[in-house]
């Protein structure tokens, strides 16, 4: 009798609108979703993760933020460099005004600075002449100076200048016999000098015991005097003229007692809103164009501004969606590398890059139009914003493979450079403090201004080639008279040496 073969039982397929039926197709369609779910976020951060070159082959996406932010670029700079050159005009005037300032004030002021200090008097003769110049200076101000000055109201509403001195209360000195008998409590005493007490004849304010100074009691003398000046050279420029308040003080240093007194000069220049400009001509259209181009890059950096936050908002949520699918799928959490992978630190960069030229485009602004005079404050918020919008530039450098290799090693090696400055300026402190306070009180600062002296060798060799020069300056005339006394029948003959 022949074996009959096994037959394996038939699976039984579940009848059309039974509870089976239904569950099994339901349990289908939740994983054919659930595939579907999966795939849209991996293409999702496929394409998130994207160049902008590779999003525009993917799906033909204009990338707006890349050409947005090389527009930025070129009009944030161009901007920089209009409001640079206006704030050169600013400095170029404060510098050029200390310079004059000196010249004027200061009785044998030689255009250099001594040191740190503007110059010295050595006798009680020029310490004396030298606070009398500066005060008849500063009454015949209008009749010799060059520039647009005027006089400025003090502290106290008044015009004129005042003259403090400080000195200990009261002493006997006999350096003969090394005595010395002092009272180191210091006392301060002010005289104020208005232009009424400076017209006098005879000048009764020299006479007075106020100038009569005890030098082994003298500390200082400082006299302070506020002057006022328009500055002319933006009419060049077309823009608007500034209104400047220039706080001098002039200080006779006397502390050290070693038969030098030291005189500085200090400007402290503070740009004020002029009370009536009325200028005509076209001064007033150029700077209506300024205005009208700092209004476009605040627009255009609004414009970046939302783009970039709008991209990191949706960063935000596909990483919600990634995190809900790994920890629904993998029943785990994402690691803090992979989620920090959605914060895009370029992107951040651009949005402080952005609030910055914002900020400082509006001081621009207010400043053009003569509502501020911040100057500084608005070179802060400009420089560094666009330092950071080029080095935003940066990330897309990244996307050729040339660039990225060297970005890459750049960020690698970033903090092992950083720990290494760290180390050696704790070397270089150290260093110079011990420099400091061993080579210090000998060395000269007048050597890195003047150059080092001349060794006597040095000396020796110059007298030596300033009598080669003279001897090459003597052959060649006399080369030049033999010539022209050859005659032509000499022609012939060749000279043998």
């Amino acid at each position: 009798m022949a074996r009959q073969p096994y037959r394996f039982p038939q699976a039984r397929i579940p009848e059309r609108g039974s509870g089976v039926f239904r569950l099994t197709v339901r349990n289908a369609m939740a994983h054919r979703d659930s595939e579907m779910k999966e795939e849209c976020l991996r293409e999702d951060l496929k394409f998130y993760f994207m160049s902008p070159c590779e999003k525009y082959r993917a799906r033909r996406q204009i990338p707006w933020k890349l050409g947005l932010q090389i527009l930025k670029i070129v009009m944030v700079t161009t901007q920089l460099v209009r409001f640079g050159l206006s704030n050169q005009l600013v400095v170029a005037f404060k510098e050029d005004n200390t310079v004059a300032f000196k010249h004027l004030f200061l009785k044998g002021y030689s255009g250099t600075d001594e040191d740190d200090y503007s110059c010295s008097v050595y006798t009680q003769e020029d310490a004396y002449e030298s606070i009398f110049f500066a005060i008849n200076q500063y009454h015949q101000l209008k009749d010799i100076t060059l520039g647009t000055l005027g006089y400025g109201e003090n502290e106290d509403n008044r015009i004129g200048l005042k003259v403090c001195k400080q000195h200990y209360k009261k002493g006997t000195m006999f350096p003969s016999n090394e005595t010395l008998n002092i009272d180191n409590d210091v006392e301060l005493d002010c005289v104020q000098l208005d232009l009424q007490d400076l017209s006098k004849k005879p000048p009764d304010w020299k006479n007075s015991s106020f100038f009569r100074l005890e030098f082994y009691r003298l500390l200082q003398v400082e006299i302070s005097f506020h002057l006022k000046g328009i500055d002319l050279q933006t009419i060049h420029s077309r823009e608007l003229p500034d209104c400047y308040v220039f706080q001098n003080t002039i200080i006779f240093d006397n502390k050290a007692h070693s038969g030098k007194i030291k005189i500085y000069f200090d400007s402290d220049a503070k740009i004020e809103e002029c009370k009536d400009l009325n200028i005509f001509g076209s001064t007033q259209k150029n700077a209506q164009y300024v205005l009208v181009f700092d209004a476009f890059v605040i627009v255009i950096c609004l414009a970046s501004l939302i783009l970039c936050t709008r991209s990191i908002v949706l960063a935000l949520r596909l990483r919600k969606r990634f995190l809900n699918f790994f920890l629904e799928k993998y029943k785990r959490p994402v690691c803090d590398t992979d989620q920090w992978e959605f914060i895009n630190g370029w992107y951040v960069l651009v949005i402080i890059s952005d609030l910055m030229t914002i900020i400082g485009s509006i001081l621009k602004m207010e400043i053009k139009a003569k509502n501020l005079t911040n100057y500084d404050l608005c070179s802060i918020f400009l420089g560094t914003s666009t330092l950071l919008v080029w080095v935003g530039v940066i990330r897309y450098l990244g996307y050729f493979q040339a660039y990225n290799v060297l970005i890459l090693t750049m960020q690698a090696s970033l903090p092992k450079v950083l720990r290494f400055c760290a180390c050696a300026g704790m070397i270089y402190l150290g260093y110079t403090f011990c420099g400091w306070i061993v080579l210090g009180p000998y060395h000269d600062k007048k050597f890195q201004q003047n150059g080092f002296p001349e060794t006597d060798l040095q000396e020796f060799l110059k007298e030596c080639s300033s009598k080669e020069e003279y001897q090459k300056e003597s052959s060649a005339f006399l080369s030049c008279i033999c010539c022209r006394r050859r005659k032509r029948s000499d022609d012939h003959l060749i000279p043998i040496s």
